[in-house]
Parts: C-alpha cells; sequence; structure tokens
C-alpha cells in the first residue's frame, strides 16, 4: 500500500510540472485573460486549486492529529485506495468552484511564477504529510465530503489529484488558444 501513496504523489508533481511547463510562453496578460465574462482566466483556475489544496490540507493534517488513535485500533480492516474520477461525470455539479474563489485576480494578479511558487509550497506540504505515514492508518481514517461523501485518507489525496488534472487539462487548452 505504501506505493500506492508514491504513485499518487508522483502523479501530483508529474501534473503539475507538465501544467506549468506548457504554460511558460504566456504573457501576464494573458494569463489573467478571461475567456468569457464569467469564466476564469488562466491564473484564476490555478489559484482555485491551490485554495481547495489549503483548505482541506488542515483538515486531513488535524484528522490525524486527533484521530490516529482510531487509525490504529482500526488498522487491520480493509480500506479503497482507489475512487472513480466523478468530475467527469454529467451529473457531477461543476458550479460549486464558487466555494474556492481565487484570491489572485485579473484585479489583483500575480507572475505565473508566483502561482507556481504557491502550488509547489502547498504540493511540498501534502507530500511530507502524506510519505511518512502508514497507510494502513490513513486508510481508516475518515473525512466527509457533500458530494463524494465519506473518503479514507487515501481517497481524498486521490480526489486532490483528480481535480487538478480537471483543471489543469482546462488551462493547457486555454493557453493552446494564445498559440492559433
Amino acid at each position: 500500500m505504501a506505493n500506492i501513496l508514491s504513485k499518487y504523489l508522483d502523479l501530483m508533481d508529474s501534473q503539475r510540472e507538465s501544467t506549468f511547463a506548457a504554460l511558460e510562453a504566456l504573457t501576464d496578460s494573458q494569463l489573467w485573460q478571461r475567456p468569457t465574462r464569467k469564466e476564469w482566466s488562466i491564473g484564476e483556475i490555478l489559484d482555485h486549486n491551490n485554495r481547495l489544496y489549503n483548505t482541506f490540507y488542515p483538515l486531513v493534517k488535524n484528522m490525524w492529529a486527533w484521530f490516529r488513535w482510531y487509525g490504529e485500533w482500526k488498522r487491520r480492516r480493509l480500506y479503497n485506495t482507489e475512487i472513480k474520477d466523478i468530475y467527469r461525470s454529467p451529473s457531477f455539479p461543476h458550479w460549486v468552484g464558487f466555494l474556492w474563489p481565487p484570491k489572485h485576480t485579473p484585479r489583483k494578479p500575480v507572475s505565473l511564477s508566483q502561482l507556481k511558487a504557491e502550488t509547489e509550497a502547498i504540493h511540498s506540504k501534502v507530500r511530507a504529510f502524506y510519505t511518512d505515514k502508514d497507510p494502513d492508518l490513513l486508510g481508516n481514517l475518515y473525512v466527509y465530503d457533500p458530494i463524494f461523501g465519506w473518503c479514507n485518507l487515501i481517497v481524498t489525496l486521490r480526489i486532490g489529484i483528480y481535480h487538478d488534472q480537471l483543471h489543469y487539462e482546462d488551462v493547457v487548452k486555454l493557453a493552446k488558444k494564445f498559440g492559433e
């Protein structure tokens, strides 16, 4: 099971690196240009991803700190490490993104290098947290999400990576339009 954590953490890092590499040619104005009046810019989407991690990382960290004993107690129970990517489901309520609005906007822009540094910083915290944890404990500690339901801390990591992937694909598509 330790391999699944390494696999997920490596996927988190590789997605991030390939996405930011694909955005290197963007100008600051392109980074903050909204495709339409009601859609987020590339910079806003990237910052939204960070806001989601910055919301859930403390929750996961506190769950570990407060309830690790429960994971120890239940460590022999079976647990899931996979979850279907429901972000791809037509019934997924994508409108909930407003709950994590970007703090960086076209009115308060930052450079791509700052967005990358902020993303790397939160991803580094996530990697540091998960790297030395016993998967049998993580797999038996649960947090509740109104959309996903009860998810153990391994599945919670996977959901975050699915979320990144969804939005990284969006920003790469938007960036390619600037090259046309």
